[in-house]
């Protein structure tokens, strides 16, 4: 497999599994003062991630995130989990076991606790944040403490609280700002509201609701807007499709399973077999 090869399956997944992190909206005011409507404990979303190099998009693997009610600290959380794997075919040459978790206050739905685990083939490292809300800290596993605003997310909460807003309240090209803690910083972002549409993707054809992040500059993207991603239109908000250029190629995340919503899929038009 050459290391170009190698690289696609793993932009895919890490494009599948961080990508969602920036549809975060509401003012920063607003991220500590809702509640979540938009999810129960019990949820599974299968999400399959694509690469296109050309006019051929390649399956590269998928992503499960699933939501469960624990004890945290003496909180009450939601233990949120998404797990990234390359497919089955590609495993025996290159194998990603990605896993992202973050506890998260059920009464604010700010993050108390995150973990990263990376394995990427010979890449291995995990990351730790343990969120001090009182202090308003952040402090990484190797003891090293952050500032941090009172509002400010991890990469996984993100996505749980975007499904909370409420997105009638903006009109087309709103930018709304936020804050997410990531690799002992915090960086300052937005999203951009861009309408109502219909969608298309490989699971079936749906009433969405379409937005933009603005993207950290790395190895994956070059930052800036290249990025849509569209939400469903109705009070679950599921991230049906995620859309975005890369260094080569483009990539793609479509919504394929879901199990225990907290309510009806009233924005589907066709699912397709």
């Amino acid at each position: 497999m050459t290391t170009t090869r190698k690289s696609t399956i793993r932009t895919a997944l890490a494009a599948l599994l961080c990508v969602t992190t920036s549809t975060l909206s509401f003012a920063q005011n607003d991220f500590c003062n809702t509640k979540n409507t938009a999810y129960k404990a019990g949820e599974k979303l299968t999400f399959h991630a694509y690469y296109n190099m050309g006019f051929i998009w390649i399956y590269a693997g998928n992503a499960v995130f699933t939501v469960q009610s624990q004890m945290y600290n003496g909180r009450k959380v939601y233990h949120v989990v998404g797990d990234g794997r390359t497919a089955k075919s590609y495993e025996w040459f290159y194998k990603v076991r990605d896993l992202y978790e973050s506890h998260i206050d059920q009464e604010s739905l700010l993050p108390l606790h995150h973990v990263r685990a990376v394995n990427e083939g010979t890449l291995s490292y995990k990351h730790e944040i343990v969120f001090d809300r009182t202090g308003h800290t952040a402090t990484t596993a190797n003891g090293n403490k952050y500032p941090i605003s009172q509002c400010t997310q991890d990469v996984v909460s993100a996505i749980y609280f975007a499904r909370n807003i409420d997105y009638s309240k903006y009109k087309p090209g709103d930018k709304i700002p936020f804050e997410m803690f990531l690799d002992d910083k915090t960086y300052p972002l937005y999203i951009k509201y861009m309408g109502r549409e219909k969608v298309e993707t490989k699971r079936g054809t749906f009433n969405a609701i379409k937005i933009v992040p603005l993207l950290i500059e790395g190895t994956l993207f070059s930052g800036g807007e290249g990025m849509a991603v569209w939400v469903s239109d109705d009070k679950n908000h599921l991230p049906l499709r995620v859309s975005s250029p890369i260094v080569i190629g483009s990539v793609k995340a479509d919504l394929m399973e879901y199990e225990n919503l907290n309510n009806p899929f009233s924005s589907v038009i066709k699912l397709d077999d």
